[in-house]
């Protein structure tokens, strides 16, 4: 019985087969076992059997393939239920299988196709044999449960106070597996999937897949990436987290990760220590962001990317400055003594803002010695207000280097968990990501999970699971880590970076982490989480703890430790010592291209915007030009031989013909003009049509596009934005800020929806330069007039925009007569102004104002209260010869944009001398703004006061800087008459209480006499809370009736 008996003749099955299949039926038969055992030993079943020889124990570990005899196996089988490990394991694995309940003869079935050769493992094969269809889509179903929902039973929370229970269908119970499958092999198949199922092993036990799916994604990272319905994104992810292996940095790499965690840390302990009554908003709690960060972009660059863009709220934000965009910390500590920055000669300190609102940038080496330029843009306490506004420099700076695939500039957007899920502006942010002019490749967006908003608490303040929910609208994924897990933490920032260099698309990282102060380093916490707050005093950070991991696993020594801690402490007291005596250096703007422009403090010369007529001509014929096979709609058609008529003539240029021939003109000299907004290729008004569509084919074509020859595609943008005034304001604020020599334009649909943005006006637009000395030209074209259309659609709040000018009203500009004709006679007047306000009566001035905001040697934002009746109003035409660059006024030098237009009745031609010849006859001057000079003009027709030189109407075109040289020209002008200013809007708003005290004062210099009460006549409607009537009858009595009073001289 020592050795294996030869094979049975005339049958394929060896002695060793029949005997396991014997063995198994063996089991169903509580009889008849010696019968079995005596065919085993004779040719005979009739035949004795022979007494069974005792088998030595150290036979009982020999090989499965070596067994000869049922008594063999009984013996095995006792010894491998005391003790399976006594066994060979290739007899633990038949037993096991006999265990589970696969049959001998398929146990037998399977060795005659191995020893046939037709399979590789024969005990696999049984046991899958028995594997039923429900067992293997429940087994696909546990595994895609995992990918799916793993991440809510992953380790997230460094406080361990999250309370949710895991989903039940991570427990394989669920799914109907027991105890006894877990050592169970099963068929685990792949249909197109990369990552766990694409190992080449199809084959393992329930425990082992259990093993490695709570290992992926039950740990202190958990992934969510399966909303989105793209397999070759699923796999790119599954690839690089369902590893063999879990992925180790080698102890270079480690250490690497000690050295930026420790600066970290040790920065806010620093801080904390020196200035400890100071709000700094410190990174204590989340201090794994930094090593993040640095990983991120170092491997960002080696991805290709040189220039990154980074927005951020306050909290941690003097940690980056310091230790990722290396702002010199000597710096920062100036900084806090809150003392103004000391101005040299010819240089604009501006009001300035708190520190953890300022910004900066820096060209850094990475880890692998490439270079990468940083640019963290400043920004107010509004959350999140800052985001769109990175993403519009991002994509200038990307236009600019001609990153036409978008992988050399790339944006990095932090964000707070309360502000991420709770401001509607992260929606707009993502809703753009993918547009084709708002693109810019995608956008890492870091999360500093604090699991607490200011006070409230995280159920108190969404009602989605995960604060980063959603970034799921737009099918990215969502990686969330364990802050107190740095090593999870710099993987995960890398994967970030690879997946948007990989896809273009935007991907979110959730820092799950604490805040170890209030929101504030001054503010008491317990009041509101006085459990959290328990816990974190008592928690070691996640510095501590992966000194301390390092020193158990012998990464590092505790004398390395102090070496580096030293280093450290030390290169922060230096730079402490050098920060009392601080010097600024001279301000700088962020992009190389503002180097020559000039900051307030520095005067700059005036600019002529006319342009000779051959130019406007030729331009003019360019852009009026359809393509022969282009099939344009037939008004569309008719408009734009119009347009070519009107060159052709020279006469008759209407708005939007003259806004086509500034942005002609601008281009033609070699600039970037780039139009956006709510319906802006067509025009809310059906006026501008700089992109038509082909009735035929539906091909799109631009005009504009085609000034002349070998003109590049994007010199020229006009694009249809989401239905977003927040969102989209600030991206174009932000493309401006990065290239002074481009016109950038945003149009709101109406004047009167442009509040929905008025963070950006109010944090960005109107303070930007003050406070953060940084300039922008943009141009916000916004709908206003008063049309009888209701209160949502007459009024852009003037009134608002002129309340937050900063200009003096009572501090009138020193004029030297003698550059008058020049105009440089206001010196830097309208340099020290924070922006311009205009309301533009005709369409050579609107050419005029445009393409001043270029012919500069400074940028000032443009609000424009830009017509609509006036677009196609008979009498707002004007000639070509107002758009060229010969003076039609005597002693003029150059055409320029006209702040004032004057009177068009009694002495002509009007002389634009300082001191005009007097006009005695008149009674009164009419000063007004916008449309309703055209109602006031035609109603002095109409009666014939136009004929008798009584009243003169006086339009100003600019508001704002206010144009007090001008206003003194016109009382000099008219010395007997009576001053009325005349608004459509209610006295509550539009211009009056601006114009007002300014006009006083004008009054006052030259010596006019100042009404009773010291208030200028007024003409308009009275006070209303609402900006405009309902009524369309109401409307039109209160519109003559201010037209009346305005003209009437015994009004």
């Amino acid at each position: 019985s020592g050795c294996r008996p030869p094979r049975l003749s005339g049958s394929s099955w060896t002695w060793h087969t029949m005997l396991l299949s014997l063995l198994g039926v063996r089991r169903g038969l509580l009889s008849g076992a010696a019968s079995w055992s005596r065919m085993l030993h004779s040719s005979s079943a009739v035949s004795e059997p022979a007494a069974p020889k005792a088998v030595a124990l150290s036979k009982l570990k020999d090989n499965f393939n070596d067994a000869t005899s049922v008594t063999y196996l009984e013996e095995l089988e006792k010894r491998f239920n005391e003790d399976p490990k006594s066994v060979d394991r290739t007899w633990a694995s038949f037993f096991t299988n006999l265990n589970r309940g696969v049959s001998g003869e398929a146990i037998a079935e399977a060795f005659d196709a191995f020893e046939k050769g037709q399979i590789t493992s024969p005990m696999m094969h049984a046991s899958l044999s028995t594997q039923t269809i429900q067992e293997s889509m429940r087994l696909i179903l546990l595994v895609r449960s995992f990918q799916v929902m793993g991440h809510f039973a992953a380790e997230l929370d460094p406080l361990k106070l999250d309370s949710r229970l895991p989903p039940q269908e991570l427990d394989p119970a669920y799914w109907g597996f027991t105890e006894s499958d877990l050592d169970r092999e099963f068929f685990l198949g792949n249909w197109n999937q990369a990552g766990f199922l694409a190992e080449g092993r199809p084959i393992r036990t329930l425990r082992e897949i259990l093993t490695r799916l709570r290992e992926t994604y039950c740990s202190t990272t958990g992934y969510e990436y399966m909303h989105m319905p793209d397999r070759d994104k699923c796999n790119w992810v599954r690839e690089r987290i369902e590893t063999i292996e879990a992925p180790a940095f080698s102890k270079k790499e480690k250490l690497n990760i000690l050295d930026r965690l420790a600066w970290s840390d040790m920065f806010e302990n620093f801080l904390a220590n020196k200035y400890t009554a100071a709000k700094r908003f410190g990174l204590e709690g989340a201090e794994s962001l930094i090593p993040g960060m640095k990983a991120l972009i170092d491997r960002a660059a080696d991805l290709g990317v040189d220039n990154i863009v980074i927005g951020m709220p306050h909290r941690g934000r003097l940690n980056v400055l310091a230790n990722v965009v290396r702002k010199p910390m000597s710096q920062i500590f100036s900084e806090f003594s809150g003392a103004p920055s000391t101005a040299t000669s010819g240089e604009y300190t501006g009001s300035g803002d708190v520190k953890y609102h300022l910004g900066t940038s820096f060209s850094r080496p990475t880890s692998s010695g490439k270079q990468v330029y940083l640019s963290l843009v400043a920004n107010p306490s509004h959350l999140e207000a800052v985001n769109t506004v990175v993403l519009g420099k991002a994509r200038a700076k990307q236009h600019y280097d001609e990153d036409e695939l978008r992988t050399r500039c790339m944006p990095i957007l932090l964000h707070g968990d309360g502000a991420f899920s709770g401001q509607g502006i992260v929606y707009e942010t993502l809703d753009m990501s993918q547009l084709v002019d708002y693109t810019v490749g995608g956008c890492i967006h870091l999360v500093v999970n604090n699991q607490v908003a200011f006070t409230t608490d995280p159920k108190d303040g969404r009602s989605s699971p995960y604060c980063t929910d959603v970034a799921k609208s737009v099918m990215v994924p969502i990686f969330h880590v364990n802050n107190d897990d740095v090593e999870a933490v710099v993987r995960v920032c890398q994967l970030s970076a690879e997946w948007r260099q990989a896809w273009k698309t935007d991907v979110v990282v959730d820092l799950v982490c604490y805040r170890k102060h209030g929101h504030n380093e001054i503010d008491e916490p317990m009041f509101t989480q006085p459990l959290m707050y328990k816990k974190i005093k008592v928690h070691r950070n996640a510095h501590q703890q992966y000194v301390d991991i390092l020193l158990a696993e012998g990464s590092i020594s505790k004398e390395e430790v102090k070496t580096t801690h030293d280093k450290i402490l030390a290169t922060l007291n230096t730079e402490f010592d050098a920060g009392k005596s601080y010097v600024p250096k001279k301000k700088d703007w962020l992009a190389s291209h503002w180097q020559g422009f000039m900051s307030p403090a520095q005067l700059s010369r005036i600019r002529n915007t006319g342009v000779h007529e051959q130019v406007l001509r030729q331009v003019g014929m360019a852009i009026t030009e359809l393509p022969a096979t282009f099939v344009p709609h037939k008004q569309i058609k008719k408009v734009y031989e119009l347009r070519r008529a009107m060159i052709e003539s020279g006469e008759g240029i209407d708005w939007g013909m003259a806004e086509a021939l500034a942005f002609a003109t601008l281009l033609s000299e070699g600039n970037h003009v780039r139009m956006s907004g709510q319906d802006v290729e067509r025009g809310t008004f059906s006026h501008r049509h700089a992109l038509i569509h082909d009735q035929t084919t539906g091909a799109k074509y631009v005009p504009l596009s085609h000034v002349y020859p070998g003109q590049k595609p994007h010199d020229f943008i006009v694009s249809n934005s989401s239905l977003s005034e927040y969102g989209v304001l600030g991206f174009e604020l932000g493309y401006s800020m990065e290239n002074p020599n481009s016109l950038v334009l945003w149009e709101a649909q109406f004047g009167d929806f442009s509040n929905t943005a008025q963070v950006i006006f109010d944090q960005f637009l109107s303070s930007g330069e003050s406070k953060w000395l940084r300039q922008t030209g943009l141009v916000c074209l916004l709908p206003h007039g008063y049309d009888g259309q209701g209160p949502e659609h007459s009024s852009a709040r003037l009134e608002r925009f002129l309340q937050m000018c900063d200009e003096d009203p009572y501090q009138m500009p020193q004029v030297d007569e003698a550059q008058w004709f020049t105009g440089s006679h206001l010196g830097t007047q309208t340099q020290n102004v924070n922006w311009q306000v205009v309301n533009v009566t005709t369409p050579a001035n609107y050419f005029h104002v445009l393409r001043r905001q270029v012919h500069r040697q400074f940028r000032k934002p443009l609000i424009v209260m830009s017509p609509k009746n006036l677009l196609r109003h008979p009498k707002c035409k004007s000639p070509l010869y107002e758009f060229d660059d010969l003076p039609d006024d005597a002693g003029i030098v150059g055409v320029r944009f006209k702040r004032l237009i004057m009177d068009d009745t009694g002495a002509m031609p009007k002389t634009r001398a300082p001191r005009p010849t007097e006009e005695e006859s008149f009674k009164r001057v009419v000063f007004c703004s916008g449309k309703v000079f055209y109602d006031l003009h035609a109603e002095r027709e109409k009666t014939g006061q136009d004929q008798k030189n009584e009243v003169a109407i006086v339009r100003l075109e600019q508001l704002a800087p206010f144009p007090f040289d001008l206003i003194v020209r016109e009382l000099r002008r008219y010395p007997n008459a009576e001053v009325v200013w005349c608004q459509e809007e209610h006295a509550n708003q539009g211009a009056y209480f601006h114009v007002q005290p300014r006009l006083v004062s004008c009054m006052m210099a030259e010596g006019t006499p100042i009404p009773v009460g010291g208030r200028v006549k007024y003409a308009g409607r009275s006070p209303c809370a609402s900006t405009a009537t309902g009524y369309s009858k109401v409307h039109a009595q209160e519109q003559a009736q201010l037209v009346d009073q305005a003209l009437d001289l015994d009004f």
